[in-house]
């Protein structure tokens, strides 16, 4: 595996739609739902309902442009804030087209039904992809080079900021990863909850007929990496690999809640 080049996902860029066919759809081939639908929801449903994680802003700034993690949030925050890349815009440009209702989005129907099996309950009035919708006021890219990684905008300090698969992506080494979780710790006010989703001891990724580079790490590196930073954490799930395809090469998924002490 290591003989095939990889790209890296913040200079080579990303294929989005491919990686939403690939690893989010409802498509009867799709075996990583599991993995990459129903895990992350069923945690984030399962921390947010415990209502210890409360205010009124929440950032988002995932790899991709899979929006079906953010449903219980939307139930918490009034409002949302996605972070997308600059060098990235097909990216941007997915989750805007379905935000806006517009031609060709990207269904996210059968999350939105996961989500209501989630709760219990299904509400006819009222639609929780609109009501998603709704709490996400802005859609705005960022410079991964910049300290402020929104500079010149410079957002408030938000309540919650939930960041999936993220930094291993944009990390070279753990030097990198380290740098790049301060970026967003510093997007996080104080008592603000930090809500990382990630793979463990991965290389790459695929997309499209292109391979990217992943950090490989394990969970004590980043329960090492999150303490430095003055984070403590309050919940973590890890869950082994449920699918078998050369597509990526995790064997486990991890999800951690922690909160920022200074």
């Amino acid at each position: 595996m290591d003989s095939i080049p990889k790209k890296l996902y913040n200079i080579h860029r990303f294929d989005a739609r491919s990686k939403l066919e690939l690893y989010f759809s409802d498509k009867e081939d799709m075996i990583f739902g599991e993995d990459s639908l129903k895990f992350p929801m069923m945690n984030l449903h399962y921390v947010f309902s415990r209502g210890f994680i409360c205010g009124n802003l929440l950032i988002d700034l995932s790899m991709g442009a899979f929006i079906h993690h953010l449903y219980s949030a939307a139930n918490i925050f009034k409002d949302i804030i996605i972070i997308q890349f600059k060098f990235n815009e097909k990216c941007t440009m997915e989750v805007r087209r379905w935000h806006g209702d517009r031609t060709g989005a990207f269904s996210w129907t059968h999350t939105k039904t996961a989500f209501e099996e989630l709760e219990g309950k299904s509400d006819q009035n009222q639609d929780k992809e609109l009501n998603l919708k709704a709490s996400i006021k802005h859609i705005v890219t960022c410079n991964l080079e910049e300290e402020n990684l929104t500079h010149p905008l410079v957002l408030p300090l938000a309540d919650c900021v939930i960041s999936e698969v993220l930094l291993d992506v944009i990390s070279k080494d753990e030097d990198d990863y380290m740098r790049n979780l301060e970026k967003i710790s510093n997007l996080l006010k104080i008592g603000g909850h930090l809500i990382l989703f990630g793979l463990l001891n991965t290389t790459y990724i695929t997309a499209g007929a292109d391979r990217f580079h992943m950090m490989k790490y394990d969970e004590s590196f980043v329960r090492s990496s999150l303490s430095k930073l003055g984070f403590v954490i309050d919940y973590c799930a890890v869950q082994r690999r449920r699918n078998v395809s050369d597509l990526i090469d995790y064997s486990h998924i991890y999800f951690i809640t922690a909160h920022k002490e200074k």
